[in-house]
């Protein structure tokens, strides 16, 4: 298998951002990572994660399969299908393994969300039996089912190292992506920021038709005139907010 010599990486990377005009903090900046990491790579003390390969190869203007060779391709030249084999293998070498998810840990958020579904369902159904709105009632129900779906039972229990090492402002997991400015992911608040997005998920699912119900036996017409703002505040507000709270506390 093709291996990467760390100090023939660093110094191809320094030699690319040199000839960008960029210094070590400016490129660090764009790809979202400390000027630390970066100084790393050109000291050969360390290699990119694959996830930042890509980025870093269209800001230094080559192709991933040239910064892994260490050195530009002529455009005549084309490499031979094992070459090219070698270096995919050695892309694939770096990813952790494949994360742990929620639903192989022994857990209530499963019944939990189960229950909510019920709940939410059985409200739904009450609303339409009574004649009351439900147009607003359906999509947080379906959201909650979504999200919570991910947070209880397919989020990753945790993170890659590569959150750990550098700031990343978004989180790409499959279908699933979060990006909150000003919050960085990493396994110090990742628990926090699952059990906030269970808590949510549970609680929309479940508590907004129950309020649906509620205020449109005592008072149609003020459900009627407030059903948007209660849906949309308790739908993006509580969902978004709590997890930015917590990911800045225990970031």
């Amino acid at each position: 298998m093709y291996q990467v010599d760390k100090k023939a990486f660093g110094a191809f990377v320094a030699a690319l951002r040199k000839e960008k005009e960029y210094t070590q903090r400016e490129l660090a900046e764009q790809l979202h990572i400390t000027d630390k990491a970066v100084s790393k790579w050109e000291t050969g003390a360390s290699i990119p994660d694959t996830a930042l390969l890509m980025p870093l190869a269209e800001l230094l203007g080559v192709t991933v399969t040239e910064l892994l060779l260490c050195q530009r391709q002529p455009s005549s030249q084309t490499m031979d299908q094992e070459t090219v084999e070698d270096v995919v293998r050695t892309a694939l070498r770096y990813p952790a393994e494949k994360p742990q998810r929620a639903y192989r840990r022994k857990s209530r958020w499963p019944l939990w969300y189960g229950l909510a579904l019920i709940i939410g369902c059985v409200a739904l159904w009450l609303c339409w039996q009574l004649s009351l709105p439900i147009e607003g009632l359906v999509t947080p129900v379906l959201l909650g089912a979504i999200f919570g779906g991910y947070f209880c039972f397919f989020s990753p229990i945790k993170l890659p190292p590569l959150y750990d090492q550098y700031r990343m402002p978004f989180l790409s997991d499959g279908f699933f992506r979060m990006n909150l400015p000003g919050l960085s992911f990493n396994n110090r608040n990742w628990p926090y920021i699952v059990t906030a997005g269970r808590v949510w998920s549970c609680g929309a699912m479940a508590g907004i038709p129950l309020v649906g119900l509620f205020l449109g036996i005592i008072s149609p017409t003020l459900w009627e005139v407030c059903q948007l703002w209660v849906v949309l505040t308790i739908t993006l507000g509580g969902l978004f907010l709590p997890v930015y709270l917590v990911g800045k506390k225990y970031e």
